[in-house]
């Protein structure tokens, strides 16, 4: 394999993880712009998403597109439920509580995915075979497709939603100011349920689609949170586009480390990229989203 072959093959492998620390850093700018709240759970999101995929699937030997769905309903539930029982019965907490509850959840999540399926790492088939496609001296496998793919249509439909739709501009209001938005009849724990309903709905979609090339186990939640809260502050916080710019560059730079330095040093990346940009821009590489 020469140098550009190389090269192309450790960008692919780059853009394809760092997709999906992308969608696991819109979770945490979604719930952060109704909130004020970074959600430490939302790495168990993409862990209950790849696991329930995988019991749908390989254990109930439900159909691919099925099991898709009822994973991504099943963590949606999960999700509104974190909220509804944890963050909203709460009056006016402080914002330090309220992240320890995420984190506490996060916890109890891991714990129910031990007990309910093991320490075992799992396999998932892949979405449409496993024949690679060779561009040039790089191997692609089908499910690289399904990972950008599918990155590439929550982003859009993302920004339909925030600029287009009634809950979306709610949405955007709430980001703003929730006090004036609740002054203007919006329902503001109703959009924060939302909020937590739709992260958790692309948290899965994350999980899903990387179990085929990775497997999945019972603690893959944290680390794959780590790197989605590290291309989030990169990004910064609450900007769903400096996400996937930040989610991008770890992932790119994760795997031209490991291809051309060590693989032991991969994950040492994503901080070194965030504490470089910390030290250059404190607000991320693209800041806070404002609304217009």
């Amino acid at each position: 394999m020469t140098l550009f072959d190389q090269c192309l093959q450790l960008l692919i492998t780059g853009i394809t993880v760092g997709s999906i620390y992308a969608l696991v850093a819109i979770g945490f700018n979604i719930i952060y712009n109704a909130t004020d709240v970074l959600n430490f759970a939302q790495g168990e999101f993409v862990m209950l998403g790849g696991m329930s995929m995988i019991m749908f699937h390989e254990s109930f030997g439900i159909s691919m597109p099925l099991s898709f769905v009822l994973a991504v309903g099943l963590v949606t539930v999960v999700g509104i439920l974190f909220e509804r029982l944890t963050i909203s019965p709460l009056k006016k907490p402080p914002l330090v509580t309220m992240i320890l509850i995420t984190i506490a959840v996060s916890i109890l999540l891991k714990g129910f995915a031990m007990i309910s399926w093991g320490k075992d790492s799992y396999p998932l088939e892949p979405f449409s075979g496993a024949n690679p496609i060779r561009i040039g001296g790089a191997v692609i496998i089908p499910q690289i497709l399904w990972v950008i793919g599918i990155t590439l249509v929550v982003v859009l439909l993302l920004t339909y939603f925030y600029r287009f739709t009634m809950h979306g501009k709610a949405l955007r209001a709430c980001a703003i100011n929730r006090e004036a938005a609740s002054c203007m009849g919006i329902n503001v724990k109703a959009m924060i349920t939302l909020s937590f309903a739709m992260s958790a709905a692309i948290g899965a979609i994350a999980g899903t689609l990387i179990t085929p090339i990775t497997l999945m186990e019972y603690d893959r939640g944290a680390m794959l949170g780590i790197k989605g809260f590290s291309s989030a502050i990169v990004g910064g916080v609450g900007n769903s586009l400096g996400a996937v710019v930040a989610g991008l560059t770890i992932g790119i730079a994760e795997a031209f480390a490991a291809g051309f330095i060590s693989s032991g040093y991969k994950d040492a990346f994503a901080f070194l990229i965030l504490l470089l940009v910390l030290f250059v821009r404190p607000g991320g590489l693209l800041g806070k989203y404002e609304v217009e």
